[in-house]
C-alpha cells in the first residue's frame, strides 16, 4: 500500500475540471491542492470549490511551472483548451527536466490532441521527462460499463464465444463554451470533441479484460459527418449571441453530427464491428451516454437518462433555468430523469481513484498516452473518410501529416 497521499494539480479550471473535483469525494488516498487557469479568478473559484468539499486544501497558481514546483503537488491533471496543451505540457516538462520540481505522473483529459502529429509531440514530450502518463477517458470507467464488460466476459462469451459488435454514442445540445465550436482552437467539431469517447469504449468492451488494446486491431474506418441543426440561418445566429462573435457558423461551421463503423480485427483474424454516433444537435431531458455490447448468446445495454429518479414539474413551476438534473439540461418542466450522482455515473469517480493508485505504485495506468494517440488515429480516420466519401483502409497514407478541414475552415456542409 502507498505509504502517502497524492497531492494533484489542476491545468485547468472549466466545466471539466470541476467535474474532476466534485468526483473527488470518492478517491480516498489524494488530494486536489492546485488550480492554474490564465484567468486567475476561475482558477481561485475552482480552488474554492475543493475546499469547500474537503477534497484538499487547494489554491490558485499563477503559473504551471510554479504549480509543479510546489513540492506539496505530486502529478498534474490535465484540463485545459485542446489548442493550450503543447504548450502546457512543454511547460510541464521544462519544470521538471530543469529541477524546479518533481512529479509522479501526468493524466491529460481527452482528446490527446486535435491532430496525429500534435499526440505524438506530446506523448514523446512527457517521455522525455520520464514521466508516467495516463489518459483519461471516463466512459470505460462507469461503473455500469465497468460491470457489465466483466460480467459479459466472464459468463456469456467464455461459455459461448467472444462478442462482436459494440455501440457507442454521446450525444446532447452543445458545448458550454466558445472555444468547443471553434473548429481551429477545438480541432474539428462533435467528431473530435466526443467521438474519442465512443471509440475508446466500442474498443474497451471489445476487448478481453486484461488483455491489452493491441489484442484487436482496427482495419477499416467508414464515417460521415454533417451540421444538421446549428448552420440553420435562425441557430446560428442564436449560436452567435450565446458563444459570442468569435462563432459565426454561416462563415466557419463544425459539424454537429457524427458517425462512424470502426472494423477491427480480432486475436484470431475474425472481424469485430464498433459502431459510434455523437451530436450536438440531440435535444432530449439533457446528456445521452449509451453503449450496447452484442455476441452470439448475450447482449447488454446502457443509456444513462434510464435513471432511477425521475421527477415531475407541472408548467407551474416556473424558475431558473439550470443544470440541476442532468448535464446539459434541455427544460425544467415536464417528466425528468434525474442523475443523481454525475461524477460516478459517469466514471470519473473510478477514473480518478484508477490513475490516482497506479502514480503512487508507480505501475502503467490501464490507459496512457500511447492510447490517446491510438483513438486520435481514428479520429483522423474518420475525418479523411468523411471527406473523401468512401470506406478507408487503416492507417491510411498521411494521417500523420492531415489537418480536418472543419479545424482549417475550410469545410463545407
Amino acid at each position: 500500500m502507498p505509504d502517502h497521499r497524492l497531492g494533484v494539480g489542476f491545468v485547468g479550471s472549466g466545466f471539466n475540471a470541476r467535474f474532476h473535483i466534485q468526483s473527488w469525494v470518492g478517491v480516498r488516498d489524494a488530494d486536489v491542492r492546485g488550480v492554474f487557469s490564465p484567468n486567475q479568478a476561475r482558477a481561485g473559484s475552482a480552488a474554492a470549490l475543493a475546499r469547500d468539499l474537503n477534497v484538499g486544501d487547494a489554491k490558485p497558481f499563477s503559473t504551471i511551472a510554479d504549480m509543479v514546483a510546489n513540492p506539496n503537488i505530486d502529478a498534474i491533471w490535465l484540463c485545459g483548451p485542446n489548442h493550450t496543451r503543447i504548450e502546457n505540457v512543454e511547460e510541464i516538462v521544462d519544470a521538471v527536466t530543469s529541477g524546479k520540481g518533481e512529479l509522479k505522473g501526468i493524466a491529460c483529459e481527452k482528446p490527446l490532441a486535435r491532430t496525429v502529429a500534435e499526440a505524438k509531440k506530446v506523448t514523446d514530450l512527457v517521455k522525455s521527462a520520464g514521466l508516467s502518463h495516463g489518459y483519461l477517458e471516463n466512459q470505460v470507467f462507469s461503473p455500469q460499463v465497468a460491470h457489465g464488460h466483466a460480467i459479459i466476459w466472464a459468463r456469456g462469451a467464455s461459455l459461448t464465444g467472444r462478442p462482436y459488435l459494440a455501440r457507442a454514442a454521446e450525444e446532447h445540445s452543445g458545448p458550454h463554451t466558445p472555444w468547443f465550436w471553434r473548429g481551429d482552437l477545438q480541432g474539428g467539431g462533435v467528431l473530435n470533441d466526443m467521438m474519442c469517447h465512443s471509440v475508446e469504449v466500442v474498443r474497451h468492451m471489445l476487448t478481453k479484460p486484461g488483455a491489452p488494446r493491441s489484442s484487436i486491431q482496427p482495419v477499416r474506418v467508414t464515417a460521415h459527418i454533417a451540421s444538421l441543426k446549428w448552420t440553420q440561418p435562425k441557430y446560428a445566429k442564436k449560436l452567435s449571441a450565446m458563444m459570442g462573435e468569435g462563432v459565426d457558423y454561416t462563415k466557419r461551421p463544425s459539424e454537429d453530427f457524427a458517425s462512424a463503423t470502426i472494423e477491427y480485427e480480432a486475436e484470431d483474424g475474425g472481424p469485430l464491428i464498433g459502431e459510434v454516433t455523437t451530436s450536438w444537435s440531440f435535444v432530449g431531458a439533457g446528456l445521452r451516454l449509451s453503449a450496447e455490447l452484442l455476441g452470439p448468446e448475450y447482449s447488454m445495454s446502457w443509456n444513462t437518462l434510464d435513471s432511477g429518479l425521475k421527477l415531475f414539474f407541472s408548467r407551474e413551476v416556473t424558475g431558473r433555468a439550470g443544470e440541476d438534473l442532468v448535464e446539459k439540461q434541455n427544460a425544467e418542466t415536464g417528466l425528468m430523469p434525474v442523475v443523481a450522482n454525475e461524477a460516478s455515473a459517469y466514471g470519473y469517480e473510478a477514473e480518478n481513484r484508477h490513475f490516482t493508485q497506479a502514480f503512487l505504485a508507480g505501475e502503467e495506468p490501464m490507459l496512457t498516452f500511447d492510447d490517446g494517440v491510438e483513438v486520435v488515429e481514428i479520429l483522423m480516420t474518420a475525418y479523411q473518410s468523411a471527406e473523401q466519401g468512401r470506406t478507408l483502409d487503416f492507417p491510411p497514407s498521411g494521417l500523420e501529416e492531415f489537418t480536418p478541414a472543419v479545424a482549417l475552415g475550410t469545410w463545407k456542409p
